[in-house]
């Protein structure tokens, strides 16, 4: 149990951490920050075991569409934020470590990106051989971005750190004149974690 509120304290403070870069004002702070502590929870909801059954998974898309609501003015269905992955099955652990990744990208993309722009739009999809799978994160109608001479902010160590060390895997950023793409490659047998 101390583990687990541990890292529930890790994780808020993290978002904490995360919401305070983009926000203008303690109010917009409050309320992207709530927002992004409820997806969590609903995620977490979608993961959690329910009482006598063995399912411990979630989705992906069910994970990542929950996850980037906060994200979407017009909430799920506004068609700006598109989903389109495998069903595969996400467990406790990898899904926690997801919802960071996922809030510091789409943190970046309010803040700089596409979703920072009124016509940018936002799709993930993916690709999977035999022992990974590639989740692509492409914006498009993103403002000019240029590359940074280095990632080195503490959401861009967290989220390197996270995929290395709980997914077996790697991020790469590719800044094109459109938008920007990422590309998060993981071990599909650490999904289910």
């Amino acid at each position: 149990m101390s583990h687990r509120v541990k890292n529930l304290l890790a994780i808020a403070t993290s978002l904490t951490t995360i919401t305070s870069r983009s926000a203008s004002t303690i109010s917009d702070m409050t309320t992207h920050l709530t927002q992004r502590l409820t997806a969590l929870g609903r995620a977490h909801d979608l993961v959690r075991s329910l009482p006598n059954s063995e399912v411990k998974a979630v989705l992906l898309g069910d994970l990542l569409s929950v996850l980037l609501t906060p994200y979407d003015e017009s909430a799920a269905f506004s068609g700006r934020i598109r989903v389109a992955v495998p069903r595969m099955g996400v467990g406790e652990s990898t899904a926690n470590t997801l919802a960071m990744i996922v809030h510091e990208l789409a943190t970046n993309s309010v803040k700089h990106g596409a979703l920072s722009a009124d016509t940018g739009s936002l799709d993930i999809s993916s690709t999977i051989n035999v022992d990974h799978i590639h989740l692509i994160w492409v914006e498009t109608g993103s403002p000019p971005v240029e590359e940074p001479a280095e990632l080195h902010g503490y959401g861009s160590k967290m989220v390197a750190r996270s995929i290395s060390s709980q997914l077996h895997g790697a991020i790469e950023y590719d800044w094109q004149p459109s938008g920007l793409v990422v590309t998060l490659r993981m071990k599909k047998d650490r999904l289910s974690g």
